[in-house]
C-alpha cells in the first residue's frame, strides 16, 4: 500500500485516493497523483477553483453525523469512481478529516465495484489510512448496503460500554475500559 503520510493523499486503489480537506486543497499533491475528479463530502464546498487537471468536482453536502443519510450517495459515488477509472482518470474522495464520510464512501465503492466484503473493504481503507473510522451511523448504513448487495454481512453492530459499535472494534473497546 502506498501512503503519503497522514496528511497526504492515501491510495486505496490505482484510481481511488482518500484524504482530508487540507491535502485535497493542495494543488501540488492533487496534480502529483494525477487526480482528475474530486468528490468533496463535507458541509462546505471548496472556495478555491480545482487544480489544473481536475476535470470534475462533485460536492456532497452531508454532515458527519450518525443520522446523516450518507447511504443515499453510495451508488452514485461508487459509480462515479468506477466511470472515472474506466476513462483512465483518478478520483480523490475527501471530507474534513478524511476519517468518517470519505472512508465510508471508499468502502462502498470497494463493495460495489471490487467485490469486496465490508470487512475486506474496511481492511483495505484502514491499511492506507490508519485513522479511517466511519461513525456508527455510517457503519449501520454500510452493513445494510452489504446485506442488500451480497445477501449477508461480514460485519455486525454490537453493544459495548461506549455504545453500539462494529464488531471489528470490540477488542479495542474492551482495551479502552479501566481495569
Amino acid at each position: 500500500m502506498h501512503q503519503s503520510g497522514l496528511s497526504g493523499l492515501c491510495r486505496v486503489t490505482d484510481s481511488l485516493y482518500l484524504s482530508n480537506a487540507r491535502a485535497a486543497n493542495d494543488p501540488c499533491q492533487v496534480t502529483a497523483h494525477g487526480i482528475t475528479c474530486i468528490i468533496n463530502v463535507s458541509e462546505t464546498g471548496s472556495s478555491c477553483p480545482p487544480p489544473p487537471g481536475v476535470e470534475e468536482y462533485v460536492h456532497i453536502p452531508v454532515p458527519d453525523s450518525p443520522l446523516s443519510p450518507l447511504r443515499d450517495h453510495f451508488d452514485a459515488v461508487a459509480d462515479k469512481i468506477s466511470v472515472t477509472a474506466e476513462r483512465g482518470g483518478r478520483t480523490l474522495v475527501h471530507c474534513n478529516a478524511g476519517v468518517s464520510r470519505s472512508a465510508a464512501l471508499c468502502m462502498a465503492f470497494l463493495l460495489k465495484h471490487r467485490g469486496a466484503t465490508l470487512l475486506q473493504a474496511h481492511g483495505r481503507v484502514k491499511a492506507c489510512r490508519p485513522m479511517a473510522r466511519p461513525n456508527p451511523g455510517f457503519w449501520r448504513q454500510l452493513i445494510e448496503y452489504e446485506k442488500e448487495r451480497c445477501g449477508c454481512n461480514s460485519v455486525r453492530m454490537v453493544a459495548s460500554p461506549i455504545g453500539e459499535i462494529p464488531d471489528i472494534y470490540e477488542e479495542e473497546a474492551r482495551n479502552m475500559m479501566p481495569l
